[in-house]
């Protein structure tokens, strides 16, 4: 979809992290994932949880709570996977996000979506779009490409494609 089109949705996607809502605009959300087994990545970033299979693809998964500095992900029944489409200089790349709970699809009109805050806040404001008041509870909205610098998604990536070979030799192997 082009950008055009997407600035026309105002739909997002709300999701807890620890006590904090947070939202992403729908067209960059693929898939919502139920949790599954992640296979740990040597010498991978510290946020980067590791890679999941993804109808045959090496999806890199990150702890979002800890990639806003926040404490690791305590896995519950809520927990679940975000697949994300994140753009990295006109590419596409695909991404699992980790979150404590998927809450819901809302519709906020870009009127009311405030500017992020400046100064105070305990997360990195370049992530933050703007803020939505809804009732009477704030929601960071996510600018999901700006998550990710791309060194990071590079990094990702990298690490992704060692653990695809590895799995590769060792599928074979066994």
């Amino acid at each position: 979809m082009n950008q055009e089109n997407l600035s026309k949705i105002n739909s997002y996607l709300s999701f807890k992290l620890g006590d904090e809502e947070f939202a992403a605009h729908v067209g960059k959300v693929l898939n919502i994932l139920e949790m599954t087994k992640i296979t740990e990545v040597p010498k991978a970033p510290v946020y980067m949880k590791g890679v999941i299979n993804l109808r045959g693809t090496v999806l890199p998964v990150i702890d979002t709570r800890i990639k806003f500095g926040m404490t690791p992900t305590v896995y519950t029944t809520n927990t679940c996977i975000i697949v994300l489409d994140i753009d990295v200089d006109g590419e596409s790349i695909y991404v699992g996000a980790l979150v404590d709970a998927v809450q819901a699809v809302l519709e906020i009109d870009k009127n009311h979506i405030l500017p992020p805050p400046s100064i105070g806040s305990k997360y990195k404001s370049e992530f933050i779009e703007g803020v939505a008041n809804i009732d009477d509870k704030f929601i960071m909205i996510l600018n999901m490409d700006a998550v990710f610098s791309t060194d990071e998604i590079t990094n990702l990536r990298d690490k992704t494609e060692e653990t695809e070979q590895t799995t590769d030799i060792e599928e074979i192997g066994s």
